[in-house]
C-alpha cells in the first residue's frame, strides 16, 4: 500500500513569471514575493492548497540574494493527493543516504601508521639529543 499513497497524479512543466509579481514590493523583500508568487500559481493551477517546494527550485530563486530573484522560472510540478511538490526543470534528486554509507564503509583506524609516527618522532628527538650533547 505504500506505493499506491506516493503515485502522482498529475506531472506538468511550467515556466512561472515573476517579474510582475516581485516588481510591486520593495527592492529588499523582492525574492520573498518571488516564492510566495510561485506557491500562488502552483495553487492557482494544480488546484491544490498545500504547496511544497524543493530545495533545488529555493536554491535557484534565492541564487542573487533577496533584491535580485530570477525573472522567470521554469518548474516541474507533481500533485500526491492534496500535496503539489516543485522542482526546478531538469534536475535530478541525489539520494545522499546512500554516499553517506559508502563514504562510512571506507574509512578505517590507522592505528599501526599512529604508533610508527610517534616511534618515529621518539628516535628523532634522542638523535638530535645525542647530536647536541657533544657540541656543548
Amino acid at each position: 500500500m505504500a506505493k499506491d499513497d506516493k503515485t502522482v497524479l498529475l506531472e506538468r512543466i511550467y515556466t512561472i513569471p515573476l517579474r510582475r509579481e516581485f516588481r510591486k514590493v520593495g527592492h529588499w523583500k523582492r525574492t520573498e514575493k518571488a516564492v510566495v508568487a510561485v506557491k500562488e500559481f502552483l495553487q492557482k493551477h494544480m488546484k491544490a492548497k498545500d504547496v511544497r517546494l524543493e530545495k533545488s527550485l529555493n536554491d535557484e530563486l534565492w541564487k542573487h540574494g533577496i533584491k535580485n530573484p530570477p525573472h522567470k522560472v521554469k518548474v516541474t510540478a507533481k500533485k500526491e493527493k492534496d500535496v503539489v511538490r516543485a522542482e526546478l526543470f531538469g534536475v535530478q534528486k541525489e539520494v545522499g543516504k546512500e554516499k553517506k554509507k559508502e563514504k562510512k564503509a571506507r574509512i578505517e583506524p590507522h592505528v599501526e601508521i599512529k604508533s610508527d609516527v610517534a616511534k618515529t618522532g621518539q628516535e628523532e628527538k634522542k638523535t638530535v639529543k645525542e647530536a647536541a650533547s657533544p657540541q656543548e
